[in-house]
């Protein structure tokens, strides 16, 4: 015998309310927007950066800047004045102090000496006070009497220059003359020189970083 429909209760309908598998297939939200609002997002974010590139490395490069080694060649400082050296030419010392970056800290140090002299032409001359022999410091002994114009002397190795900065004896310790350094005067009266080391021991003048 046929059961007879409940009332109330459609024919598509299951008594348990459901919906028949053709129908709730077609009711459930489909995710592709989704992907797709996802997929538009990452597009924008990835060519936003490419975009940001040339920025992102400027800023980098600046702000990795002090731990960047400092320049190779001369450093240029302003030691003094021409009122400053003596008139008869003797040579008086200077020291070259510079600014020095560890990391991110600056401070001024002590970087070398330099000795500085008038010459009759009115020129400056400037020598470097390190011994190209083994890198001693070099000293001035002043003039001794009438006719001695003094003389450059390296303790360690007793090697002697005059005052342009030539070796006095033949055979000398050092492998050549006393390392000259390039003067520049500014506004007729400021002394600056391009300070630079060189390597010891050898005949030539080779300058250092």
């Amino acid at each position: 015998m046929q059961q007879n429909e409940m009332p109330g209760q459609s024919r598509g309908t299951s008594q348990s309310g459901s919906l028949p598998p053709c129908c709730a297939a077609a009711n459930v939200p489909s995710s592709a927007p989704n992907r797709r609002g996802v997929l538009g997002s990452l597009i924008a974010w990835i060519l936003g950066m490419i975009a940001l590139a040339p920025s992102l490395v400027t800023g980098l490069a600046a702000f990795l800047a002090p731990l960047r080694s400092g320049r190779k060649g001369g450093l240029l400082v302003r030691l003094t004045t021409l009122d400053n050296l003596p008139k008869d030419g003797s040579p008086r010392k200077f020291p070259i102090v510079a600014e020095k970056r560890n990391g991110w800290t600056l401070s001024r140090e002590p970087v070398g000496a330099v000795y500085l002299r008038l010459l009759p032409d009115g020129t400056v001359q400037a020598l470097h006070v390190v011994c190209p022999h083994a890198g001693c410091a070099i000293e001035y002994r002043a003039a001794q009497g009438q006719g001695n114009a003094g003389e450059f002397f390296c303790p360690c190795h007793l090697a002697r220059f005059d005052l342009d900065g030539k070796r006095l004896d033949a055979v000398s310790p050092s492998p050549r003359d006393m390392d000259t350094l390039s003067v520049e005067i500014r506004n007729g009266q400021e002394i600056w020189v391009e300070f630079q080391n060189f390597q010891v021991g050898t005949a030539q003048k080779i300058p250092v970083a």
